[in-house]
């Protein structure tokens, strides 16, 4: 195996690992705005913590979806991001964030819901961790860009949110506080680039359903996995340029 090569592969196994740990979580927080978090197997047992595979520790049952899709996405999209990062320091950054949007894009699709306790977190640590970035040698980015980037989204998410609450939630426009700093360290084109990736992706997904008549034009569908997206393609793209 070529030393190049070897980065992907290590960020695929903590994207695996991650992927796997986020079983308990995505099961637990994947429920309705109103009702409290999930804390026990659908047998009953209690669930300790937060972090662990998608199988009761007690009666050894399964519990919620995507058992193999959490770990494979996400040890596919870390090896993509580091890989496309290389050795840069921001690399860190990106790979802490990618498991966690792996699981908001999956509890959005699942209950239609972006959890405040993933993505308020999110949005501070994500400029946090840049600015540390920022400071080390070889960076490809600007910490400066990434604060103007999450203030800029998540502005025009928020106009959109007040226009149309029911096509826009307000946990989407928080999500745009993480998702507009990663963009914009690499400049304001990944930016726009991300943010009409996000979009372009949501409007084929709801001309698909319109078209297999799965839903109409008021059909309710999650933002969030396709925010997501659309920012991990720009995400891609500024880091391979930079």
């Amino acid at each position: 195996m070529t030393t190049e090569l070897w980065p992907a592969v290590i960020a695929a196994g903590w994207g695996a690992v991650a992927g796997v740990l986020a079983g308990r979580p995505a099961y637990r927080l994947a429920v309705v705005p109103g009702e409290p978090w999930r804390a026990a197997c659908p047998a009953g047992h209690p669930l300790p913590g937060w972090l662990g595979a998608a199988r009761c520790p007690s009666c050894r049952g399964p519990y919620g979806g995507g058992r193999l899709a959490l770990p494979v996405v996400t040890a596919l999209l870390c090896a993509a991001v580091a890989a496309a990062t290389g050795p840069r320091p921001e690399v860190v950054v990106w790979l802490a964030l990618t498991p966690v949007g792996v699981l908001l894009a999956a509890v959005d699709a699942r209950v239609h819901r972006l959890p405040d306790v993933l993505t308020l977190p999110c949005a501070a640590a994500a400029p946090v961790l840049l600015g540390v970035a920022a400071l080390l040698p070889g960076h490809g980015g600007s910490w400066t860009g990434a604060l103007l980037g999450a203030v800029a989204l998540a502005a025009g998410h928020l106009v959109l949110h007040l226009v149309s609450p029911a096509g826009m939630g307000f946990g989407d426009v928080k999500l745009t506080l993480t998702t507009g700093a990663v963009l914009g360290w690499y400049g304001w084109g990944v930016l726009l680039l991300g943010a009409f990736a996000g979009f372009l992706l949501g409007g084929l997904y709801g001309l698909g359903l319109v078209v297999l008549r799965r839903g109409g034009r008021r059909t309710e569908m999650p933002f969030g996995p396709f925010l997501l997206a659309g920012a991990f393609l720009g995400l891609l793209a500024g880091a391979y340029a930079a």
